[in-house]
């Protein structure tokens, strides 16, 4: 559906503008096909970028699973070791729910500055 103010602009285009419409027409310029492999070029660059860093993320991840497991298995027996009164927490360590609203709404806050900031 055409908007009344577009139609109401090509009906009065005065003669000026249908000359200006018809020096600035051409016809496209026969390139056999060299802007369709350069479009397709591109398009494939875009997905290799886009695909580049999960793939990387799944064959790190692939080669640090057994290590890390290795690793895991190596620190089980520590935890033997430490007192249990080292291992818990006291409850005035832990922060409170303000604190981290707070701090999650700071977060929020310098994101969107940098987005800002970014644009301009």
């Amino acid at each position: 559906m055409k908007s009344k103010i577009i139609n109401m602009a090509d009906k009065t285009s005065d003669a000026v503008d249908r000359l200006l419409a018809s020096a600035f027409h051409a016809e496209p310029i026969a390139d056999d096909g060299f802007s369709a492999k350069i479009v397709s070029t591109i398009r494939r660059r875009i997905w290799v970028n886009r695909l580049a860093l999960p793939v990387a993320v799944v064959v790190g991840a692939a080669f640090a699973f057994k290590p890390a497991l290795q690793l895991i298995n190596a620190l089980l027996p520590l935890l033997n070791v430490v007192p249990v009164e080292l291992a818990s927490a006291p409850i005035q360590f832990l922060p409170q729910v303000q604190l981290i609203v707070l701090g999650g709404m700071a977060f929020a806050a310098g994101i969107t500055l940098l987005k800002i900031l970014e644009e301009t």
